[in-house]
């Protein structure tokens, strides 16, 4: 009999119960399995050291692609990482890269099991080559894991998974991502899961199909190779480990960390209030011409020891902006895993047992085949992202006890921008594509008693690295003007968003023609960067090219540009989503993004901006006008009485802006939480028989009943050009979008501190949080 074909809608992946799974898989594929009873039965020492060398495994799985791969993807950014799982999938370690590429292998691994159990089978010694977005095996076409099962006495005991970015896998422009697809078709080719090792040998017909698609070839042949023996590495040191402590021993420690991991989370969900947070954040330009903003929405209801994520009112799939399911759900895990997981083992199958998802089929977070996902990682996997880091953080940030462990948004998207042409260095002619990994070294978001770490990395990539600016140079026909820390780039605040950086690249002096670019970036417009608390978002991400630059930089030059003014030439601002040339005289400049602030800016020490100011990361300008802070000329100490009036001039300034000019402001004072359960770093709430009324903690000014966020309506709120949030925020928003975009605050109706800032279209819905019990 023939063999059923799919369709589209069979090339999907959910999360399937377990036995729902194990009566779909046949009896010619055996499993090694083990009961509840003999979990408990490992003694501590052993359980110890299982554990810590299940860990060690992954580490040294990075080790082994780092050591082969070609890619400065792996080697200078480590955009990778792998797990190991147990035999249906489920993850019991993961490593420290990009978290993001794991949020979805169980998926992926569930999936295999599903499809290929009968045709072509599952044997000891296959492996299975996949990057489809739609069944988990990566983010993104870019995205190619290889899947491998490890058999012991004849049975599935687990699986080991590899997956990296590969710079190039096809498609109608250089580095697989194309600003104007229509659907899945004008990009990569997604790629469900093939047999590509068969008894441990490659599969040649396999293998020259896939590096076939890509105008790298080798460097895709490598990567390829640098997977499979990563897998092979691993499941030689687990086999061994079974060898010495028997296969019953190890899986009942793989199932023990995930047990673990999963009660430690639950036990620390205990301890924070239920109730319902909201956060709605939005994707800039879906595709080349598109110049609307498409909102993400979720609402996280956390009840006892369970979340559930709700994306139901998420803006339709559109243009290029979109991610099937299992990228939603990456979003998710690579945001929980480090803010609420931080002091727990990374069991990942554990963890996503605590939460559950609930999302519209064809929209922008659950994509629908054949849609194009190629942004989906760093779009709204990403945007998902981030909304859950907001909503996360305000919980936490209502439970004392958990404060440490609250930051604002961190640099809230990458910057892609991929440069390709043909490197004639040295009389040569070899063809070249090239992300500008640079922008890896983001700003992180501020705490509740620290500034971000500045230039501190990726939150979702724990290992995240900015390549070497001489190694890009040496590997590209391209220049490095420069690469800087930004000034007033990380968010204002109580606590200062860390700062991110930029750099300006041209074209090597013995290069020739022009090289071409593409260019994806959100948080032009709608910050992705918010603050916390009422405080600010971190810069506006900014892609330029200035055409008709100066030169003479590149030839016995004997100062570095200080900026762009030193540069010369024309500006262009770079779309959202588009592509552009880089002639040899041209530069292209690209500043990333940085972290949120913590805090209304006018609550920070007035030393603490003078610090800042000395050390370059705030501006005198911004000192004062933000942060209100005066510096004297000479000496560049705080004018003390010129910060008192600076500062009550911004006050009253909001007053003003929202509607209530003459109004005497509330004193602020120490704050004062006798009395009171702290919600963030601004709001309590009191109790009595009447019900909860929230109140300023600076002021005691009382704001409105708790039930419901119905206090919220009560705040005072100013819309504002998008500009007074500081200079680091884009002045021009109509350059990008056709909507009206506005610096909208919340404050203390008394003392006019701010609550809540953020840029937004001005049709932005207010913030709603629910707290329905406390525990």
């Amino acid at each position: 009999m023939a063999s059923k074909i799919p369709g589209a809608d069979e090339f999907t992946s959910r999360p399937v119960p377990r036995e729902e799974l194990l009566r779909q898989i046949p009896a010619t594929l055996p499993l090694h399995q083990i009961d509840d009873e003999q979990v408990g039965q490992v003694n501590a020492l052993t359980y110890e050291v299982v554990r810590h060398r299940l860990w060690a495994i992954t580490q040294e799985m990075g080790e082994t692609l780092r050591r082969m791969s070609g890619s400065h993807v792996v080697t200078e950014s480590n955009d990778f990482n792998f797990s190991i799982c147990d035999e249906l999938g489920e993850q019991v370690q993961v490593g420290a890269y990009n978290v993001g590429l794991i949020g979805s292998m169980d998926l992926a691994i569930v999936w295999t099991l599903r499809n290929r159990s009968d045709n072509p089978g599952i044997a000891e010694g296959d492996m299975f080559l996949c990057n489809d977005p739609w069944i988990g095996g990566g983010l993104h076409q870019n995205d190619a894991a290889v899947l491998a099962p490890i058999f012991h006495d004849g049975k599935l005991f687990g699986w080991t998974t590899a997956i990296a970015h590969q710079v190039d896998l096809g498609g109608p422009r250089p580095g697989s991502f194309s600003p104007s697809a229509q659907d899945v078709f004008g990009e990569a080719v997604p790629t469900p899961p093939m047999k590509v090792v068969r008894d441990g040998v490659l599969q040649r017909d396999v293998a020259d199909a896939w590096v076939r698609r890509s105008r790298l070839p080798h460097m895709v042949g490598l990567d390829l190779r640098a997977k499979i023996a990563a897998n092979k590495n691993a499941a030689d040191q687990i086999l061994r480990l079974i060898d010495k402590y028997g296969a019953d021993t190890v899986k009942a420690v793989m199932r023990r960390m995930m047990d673990d991991a999963e009660s430690r989370l639950r036990a620390k969900l205990k301890t924070l209030p239920d109730g319902t947070w909201t956060a709605v954040g939005y994707q800039e330009q879906s595709q080349t011409g598109d110049r609307d903003l498409h909102a993400i929405k979720v609402a996280m209801t956390k009840e006892a020891d369970r979340l559930v994520f709700d994306f139901r009112g998420t803006a339709g799939q559109t243009g290029i902006i979109n991610c099937p399911y299992p990228g939603l759900r990456a979003g998710i895990v690579f945001t929980m895993l480090p803010l609420l997981a931080g002091t727990i083992p990374w069991a990942a199958g554990g963890l996503m047992r605590c939460f559950e998802i609930i999302t519209d089929e064809d929209t922008i977070t659950n994509a629908s085949f054949p849609a194009a996902v190629g942004k989906g990682p760093f779009g709204p996997a990403w945007g998902s992202g981030n909304l859950v880091a907001e909503v996360i953080a305000r919980m936490l940030d209502a439970e004392p006890d958990h404060r440490e462990d609250v930051q604002s948004i961190c640099n809230g998207t990458t910057d892609l921008c991929v440069v390709s042409g043909v490197d004639v260095r040295g009389g040569g002619s070899k063809g070249f594509v090239s992300p500008i990994f640079d922008v890896m070294a983001g700003g992180y978001g501020a705490q509740v008693h620290h500034d971000g770490v500045d230039t501190g990395g990726r939150l979702i990539i724990p290992s995240a690295r900015a390549p070497d600016v001489e190694m890009t140079e040496y590997l590209y026909p391209l220049v490095a003007l420069w690469r800087r820390e930004q000034t007033d780039s990380g968010g204002p605040g109580r606590q200062r968003g860390g700062m991110s950086g930029s750099v300006c690249y041209v074209q090597h002096p013995d290069q020739s023609g022009t090289m071409s670019l593409v260019i994806s970036g959100t948080g032009k417009v709608a910050n992705q960067n918010v603050g916390l608390a009422g405080g600010y978002p971190g810069n506006s991400q900014l892609d330029l090219v200035v055409r008709g630059i100066d030169r003479p930089q590149l030839a016995g030059a004997t100062v570095i540009p200080a900026g762009l003014d030193d540069v010369g030439g024309d500006i262009e601002v770079l779309p959202c989503e588009g592509e552009s040339t880089l002639g040899p005289d041209d530069a292209l400049y690209l500043h990333w993004q940085a972290g949120g602030g913590y805090g209304d800016p006018l609550l920070r020490p007035a030393e603490t901006v003078h610090d800042d100011v000395l050390q370059t990361r705030v501006s005198v300008e911004a000192a004062r006008d933000v942060y209100g802070v005066v510096l004297q000329d000479d000496s560049r100490a705080v004018d003390v009485a010129a910060t008192e009036e600076t500062r009550g001039r911004l006050r009253q300034g909001r007053a003003t802006g929202a509607g209530l000019p003459g109004t005497e402001l509330t004193p602020i004072g120490t704050p004062d939480l006798d009395g009171v359960h702290r919600l963030d770093d601004n709001l309590a709430f009191t109790e009595s028989p009447d019900g909860r009324t929230v109140v300023c903690l600076h002021c005691r000014t009382t704001i409105g009943p708790l039930e419901h966020g119905a206090f919220v309506a009560a705040l005072a709120r100013r819309d504002a050009p998008p500009t007074d949030a500081g200079p680091h925020i884009w002045h021009d928003p109509s350059v990008y979008v056709d909507r009206e975009v506005v610096f909208r605050q919340l404050f203390c109706p008394g003392c006019l501190t701010t609550v809540n800032s953020r840029v937004v279209p001005v049709d932005h819905p207010l913030p709603y949080d629910d707290y329905r019990k406390w525990a």
